[in-house]
């Protein structure tokens, strides 16, 4: 019981120092960390404290789904649920085929049984056919039941393994790839040897927008910035949400200047996006974008583009100016 309640102090105090909300997944990613159960997660989770990176609910997000997300459960015991459907149905169609194949020689015994001279022979005959008639009948009707209980089946797995595939890849505050999503993506044109190349896109006053108008404000904005990028970059790149206030687009083939030619297609985007009090009907403030631009060159990692591209448009920002290509 001491063991037990010192971890939880230890969770919360986890919690409150890098200012995570204590919902179930920011728990169980941190009580997973203080038990020191999952030797990776805490490798990663300790090499980003050591280097101060920011340790947010999108950090955390990422670090669940690629070390404890258990959804495959979910997803094998559907699968498994549409096995044992079709199984039976296998065995229904079997059935089935030697229901045929005895009709057929009932059929065939009562050709050669039909005897005008022989009334209750050829009553007989016919009698047996009429059974087999009916059980064929009834194993017609079952295969036909079981084939409709197979494709209810196969239609509700397929609603819900989608729907957990998009509760995986996409956040739902805005719509964009959540981070997991882009490392893996990341991973795969590593492996390709692809040339890479990150925005990060940051919202400078969103603060300032929570802190003025409230949370429901900010999130209007934030909703609306994102539906702006996803439009500039639909077929060229994939956006995600990588923090609270900032996005990442991933792009595969793709040079810096070419990157830097969205990214200001982006700003203008937003810069024409205009804000109204529903109170006071005043326009509210300009959104404050920075952008900044990185080209892998040995990053073996998301994370790594990710924070090189995040220090560019910290330095855009510092520099006053909207993007900053890294070297």
């Amino acid at each position: 019981m001491e063991i037990a309640q010192e971890k939880m102090t230890k969770v919360c105090l986890f919690l409150e120092q890098h200012i995570l909300p204590p919902t179930p997944l920011n728990y169980q990613v941190a009580y997973t960390y203080i038990s020191k159960t999952h030797s990776e997660l805490n490798r990663t989770l300790d090499y980003a404290i050591r280097q101060n990176y920011t340790i947010d609910s999108i950090f955390i997000e990422q670090l669940y789904f690629e070390h404890l997300n258990r959804t495959h459960d979910a997803e094998a015991a559907m699968l498994k649920n549409v096995d044992g459907v079709v199984t039976s149905l296998a065995n229904s169609a079997q059935q089935s085929q030697r229901s045929i194949t005895n009709f057929a020689e009932q059929v065939s015994i009562c050709v050669n049984s039909l005897d005008e001279h022989n009334v209750a022979k050829t009553k007989h005959a016919l009698t047996q056919l009429s059974k087999q008639t009916d059980i064929i009948l009834q194993q017609h009707q079952k295969f036909k039941e079981m084939l409709q209980k197979t494709r209810m089946m196969h239609r509700d797995a397929k609603t819900q393994l989608a729907k957990l595939r998009k509760e995986q890849l996409i956040d739902v505050q805005t719509g964009m790839y959540k981070r997991h999503y882009l490392n893996q993506q990341a991973q795969l044109w590593i492996s390709q040897d692809k040339p890479i190349c990150a925005i990060s896109i940051q919202i400078n006053n969103l603060h300032e927008f929570t802190e003025d108008f409230g949370d429901l404000v900010s999130e209007v904005v934030l909703n609306r910035v994102a539906k702006k990028i996803q439009k500039y970059v639909f077929e060229s790149g994939l956006p995600g949400r990588t923090a609270k206030d900032e996005f990442v687009v991933l792009m595969s083939d793709i040079e810096p200047d070419t990157a830097n030619i969205i990214a200001e297609k982006i700003r203008v985007g937003v810069e024409k996006l205009k804000f109204v009090s529903s109170k006071s009907e005043k326009n509210l403030p300009k959104v404050d974008l920075s952008f900044g631009i990185a080209k892998r060159n040995d990053e073996s990692n998301f994370n790594t583009l990710a924070r090189k591209a995040s220090h560019a448009a910290h330095k855009a920002h510092s520099l006053q100016q909207s993007a900053y290509i890294a070297l």
